[in-house]
């Protein structure tokens, strides 16, 4: 697959600040797809941060979507659920408000402790750490709690793949590569065999189609291609 490279167009589009491997832009770009929400995608190099992303967010982290109307999105999540809110063909939603909150909550576990230790795991010395052991065992509690709910259906959110499984996946993946060796040999089948299908499933591939980085005044790059 290739990302779609057209003219300017005529009706402006969201313009989303992303860099491929980042977890939080991952779960971004996902959603945006599964809406079928198009955007001009800017790929940035996180050593070399634009002038232009400095201005519409000064945190200056990844993912930000900038509205059509001039609004920001600083935060990967919402993102999510602005772009789920408005076009869900597949359902990605929870169905009623309580599967909602449940839904967040286990993001939020995710976002918390679990991306701590993760952070800590992966980056032991930027953390003044001799080695990430102890926060691969801590990680490991929130991986094995994910084992358990899949070993009892097929998806974090139920029955199909939805919000809970697009948000997780990519610091489940993330962690899981940090030590692919010992990941593949802990007691969690159903967590192992849920993040292969994800890395197989052609919404993963589409979202991680390599682009180059973005310069001023270059030709929109769309996405997600058509």
């Amino acid at each position: 697959m290739t990302v779609d490279v057209l003219a300017p167009a005529a009706a402006p589009y969201p313009v989303l600040y992303s860099f491929r491997r980042c977890p939080y832009a991952m779960r971004a770009r996902l959603a945006l797809a599964a809406s079928g929400t198009r955007c001009e995608l800017r790929e940035i190099v996180l050593a070399r941060k634009p002038h232009a992303l400095l201005l519409a967010s000064p945190k200056g982290t990844v993912p930000v979507l900038i509205l059509a109307d001039g609004s920001v999105l600083e935060q990967s999540l919402d993102i999510m659920l602005w772009a789920l809110r408005r076009h869900d063909p597949q359902q990605w939603l929870p169905a009623s408000e309580p599967a909602l909150h449940d839904t967040l909550q286990r993001v939020a576990r995710c976002d918390g402790d679990f991306k701590a230790q993760l952070d800590r795991y992966k980056y032991p010395h930027r953390h003044a750490l001799p080695d990430g052991l102890a926060a691969r065992t801590l990680g490991a509690g929130f991986l094995h709690d994910l084992n358990t709910r899949l070993d009892a259906q097929c998806y974090l959110a139920g029955a199909h793949f939805g919000l809970a499984d697009a948000a997780i996946a990519p610091f489940v993946r993330q962690f899981a590569h940090t030590d692919p060796a010992w990941f593949a040999s802990q007691p969690w089948p159903a967590l192992q065999q849920w993040l292969a299908a994800f890395e197989a499933s052609s919404a993963y591939v589409r979202v991680m189609d390599k682009t180059p980085e973005w310069a001023e005044g270059q030709a929109p790059v769309f996405f997600p291609a058509p």
